[in-house]
């Protein structure tokens, strides 16, 4: 004797229209966070977001309706959780697709966070969490429209400058001048060093520094007593964020650099 479950009919059931509301639902929340992306010409931009939530949106959709013909077999338990657990661990290859990583200076995690964010969404709405989808949609949209904006509010006053020394490549010489970067409290994001050999001629290292310097003023007076030490016979600088170029030639037989 075969037996049956008892179960509310249409609970693992959906109809047409229900099915693309959720859809164009998916379709909007990711187009309205891609487009933040886009404009910022981020890696991942509008149409990545809108195929992150439809893929998301249509995976919940097919875990909780999608194997309705097998729901009402004795021998069947339904996991609606299932298969939409594997977007959240499989969004990861986006996301890290999405992070550069330049010495120590690491971009794209916002990016790659909006990401597994719209494919969270996606499996909302799949759900039909519509008001929990559409409430955390509208705070997403607030980090990145408006929050941004007030975290550079805070941090305007810090600027980062890469620099470029030419020294003598001699014992102490290097201790020297981070001694100096410290004294001015500046942080080092990334450093590296290329030795320059010269005909019969001292051999020269190269410095190259990405410095985070919390006051402008400070700028000059760095760059001015990193020129006085012994042994520093040049140099450049550029403002990263005002992308202003700035070059500064200096030697102990001049008394006044040139910036």
């Amino acid at each position: 004797m075969r037996l049956t479950m008892t179960i509310t009919p249409g609970i693992w059931e959906i109809s047409h229209v229900e099915l693309t509301i959720r859809i164009v639902c998916a379709l909007v929340i990711g187009g309205l966070i891609g487009l933040e992306r886009e404009w910022g010409d981020h890696a991942a931009g509008f149409r990545t977001h809108i195929l992150v939530c439809l893929g998301s949106a249509l995976i919940m959709l097919l875990s909780i309706y999608g194997f309705s013909q097998f729901a009402y077999e004795a021998n069947v338990r339904m996991d609606p959780a299932r298969l939409a657990a594997q977007v959240i661990s499989g969004i990861g290859f986006l996301g890290a697709g999405t992070i550069l990583r330049t010495g120590m200076s690491i971009s794209g995690l916002t990016t790659a966070a909006s990401l597994w964010v719209v494919a969270a969404l996606g499996l909302a709405v799949g759900a039909g969490f519509y008001y929990g989808a559409l409430l955390t949609a509208s705070l997403v949209l607030i980090n990145l429209f408006f929050l941004n904006k007030l975290e550079k509010l805070f941090t305007r006053k810090r600027k980062i400058i890469e620099a470029k020394l030419t020294m003598k490549d001699s014992s102490g010489q290097l201790q020297l001048v981070m001694g100096k970067i410290e004294h001015y409290g500046a942080a080092i994001i990334s450093i590296t060093a290329d030795s320059i050999k010269q005909d019969k001629e001292e051999p020269l290292l190269q410095l190259n520094l990405k410095l985070k310097v919390e006051k402008f003023k400070k700028i000059p007076q760095l760059l001015d007593d990193l020129r006085l030490l012994d042994g520093v016979s040049q140099i450049s600088y550029q403002l990263v964020d005002a992308k202003v170029h700035k070059t500064a030639k200096a030697s102990k037989k001049e008394s006044n650099a040139q910036f």
